[in-house]
């Protein structure tokens, strides 16, 4: 007895030091990845002006992965990036700097990870110095079975802009690892970073839909043609969105994209070339001289998927389609966009799209029926646009768009709707700024300045203020234009009561 009991001492011990030695193995090896990874992306104190600062307050990890993760695709990009742990933030490095980026999590109701409590200790601080010469975004974690869902995130969020930075966009909130939010904040470290071929960190599950229409709206514009596109599904019996929400849509590569890539690696075949529909295709020559040597199988799995694309959805689902307006975009040596290219250009009428849609939160209409202050450009009139379908069904009046494109003659897309809805009252201002229509620039901006009193007012007669549009000057511009109206306080707290919302790109 005496010796079984001994045998099993010994047993508990070799599987305690076997723990032991695991525990301590892993430690290792993550501290060794994380030294290479700091030495491959330099000193955690090499900020400065060009350099974008990435920083993660983590608790369990997840934070810590998705930084580095974002800093590749930065990294892609050409950028310049330094990844640094929220307990090693100084305020040094705010100043230095001109972007950041913020990957944090919440824990238990609403705390700080324990590595940002020195962070978490400063934001209820008024005496920090200002900011206003750093851009920055929010990628926060939570989990939304708590009540103080993402309250860390968007604590961070609140007090950077008190310190008078500017949001690139609205916090993006990630609920328990939510895929679609990560695409979404991948899609915009690619605006960002100006690279957007990178491979989806994880791939949408997407469904089967049909090209059913496809018209240009802007047709003898001087600038790129606007596509207005519809789409239903194929084995969906009753899709469901509301407005402010995504459609993510799966690309492919033109045909003739696919045959020069066929024989620039000297294969051919149908299953081959249906295959390469759907994965990046590389162009420069030691990728494709390597590929040459592989079989079938290896250099197929060698290729990822090609990347999704977003656009905001225009309708709602009464209106028998999900459409969507989307501007033919170039690559720098004139190839049309991915996702531009297959929806406007190669997908033939009729031909199957793979299409999901994505909840998009942020940009949810009020729940009850206050006035709606509508502000956007470009193709960024689609989530407008849905947002007004959704208001005249429900019988709201008390809407307002503030809208800027180039040309009225050509580029005001979906004017009769528009001008149908302000005469039977549906929108009871509507304000237009066509850039190109005299000698002077006028952009969406300026009319929200010409309207300060008027949008003051029904400010305080508690109205939202949504927008929708290009990230690169015309949400920064607006976000300007109301600080000076409203006050920057002001706008802060509309955001932080859900008043302030933008989607933007």
């Amino acid at each position: 007895m005496s010796g079984m009991m001994q045998t099993r001492y010994l047993m508990a011990a070799l599987v305690a030091l076997t723990y032991l030695v695991f525990c301590v193995m892993t430690f290792i090896v993550h501290r060794r990845a994380q030294q290479r990874r700091q030495a491959e992306w330099g000193s955690v104190q090499a900020t400065g002006p060009q350099t974008v600062l990435v920083v993660f307050a983590s608790q369990t990890g997840t934070a810590e992965r998705l930084a580095w993760q974002t800093a590749q695709s930065l990294r892609a990009g050409g950028l310049v990036v330094c990844v640094l742990p929220a307990g090693q933030l100084t305020d040094a490095h705010l100043q230095a700097t001109r972007l950041a980026l913020f990957v944090a999590s919440t824990t238990g109701e609403g705390d700080a990870p324990d590595d940002a409590s020195a962070l978490a200790r400063q934001l209820g601080s008024s005496d920090s110095a200002a900011l206003p010469d750093l851009r920055f975004g929010v990628l926060a974690l939570g989990d939304r079975s708590y009540q103080q869902y993402c309250a860390f995130g968007h604590a961070l969020h609140a007090w950077l802009c008190r310190r008078h930075a500017q949001p690139l966009f609205d916090a993006i909130e990630v609920d328990n690892g939510d895929e679609g939010a990560l695409r979404h904040w991948q899609h915009q470290l690619g605006v960002l970073s100006g690279h957007s071929d990178e491979a989806d960190w994880s791939a949408p599950a997407y469904g089967r839909w049909r090209l059913a229409g496809r018209r240009v709206l802007n047709p003898d514009s001087v600038g790129d043609p606007v596509f207005h596109l519809s789409l239903t599904p194929l084995d969906l019996p009753s899709p469901q969105w509301q407005a402010g929400d995504i459609a993510e849509i799966g690309p492919q590569n033109s045909g003739a994209a696919v045959d020069a890539f066929l024989h620039a690696i000297g294969r051919q075949g149908e299953s081959l070339r249906a295959a390469l529909a759907t994965r990046l295709l590389p162009r420069e020559a030691d990728q494709l001289a390597a590929l040459r040597s592989l079989a079938d199988e290896e250099f197929l799995a060698a290729l990822p998927a090609l990347p999704h694309r977003a656009y905001s959805i225009a309708s709602l689902p009464a209106d028998g389609a999900l459409e969507l307006m989307v501007r033919l975009m170039h690559l720098p040596d004139g190839r049309p966009g991915l996702g531009s290219g297959w929806l406007g250009l190669h997908a033939r009428p009729g031909q199957e799209i793979a299409l999901r849609v994505r909840s998009n939160g942020s940009f949810h209409g009020p729940g009850d029926d206050r006035p709606l202050i509508l502000i956007g450009n470009g193709t960024g009139l689609a989530g407008l646009r849905a947002h007004l379908r959704q208001r005249v069904a429900a019988g709201q009046r008390r809407n307002w768009l503030l809208f800027g494109e180039r040309s009225r003659q050509h580029d005001f897309f979906h004017q009769q709707e528009l001008l149908d809805w302000q005469a039977q009252g549906w929108l009871q201002r509507l304000d237009l700024a066509f850039s190109r229509d005299q000698p002077e620039r006028i952009y969406v901006q300026d009319k929200v300045r010409e309207a300060a009193d008027a949008l003051r007012q029904w400010v305080q007669e508690g109205a939202s203020l949504y927008v929708c549009g290009s990230l690169q000057g015309m949400a920064g511009g607006v976000a300007l234009a109301l600080q000076e109206i409203l006050g920057e306080r002001a706008l802060q707290t509309l955001a932080e009561q859900g008043r302030y919302r933008r989607d933007v790109y």
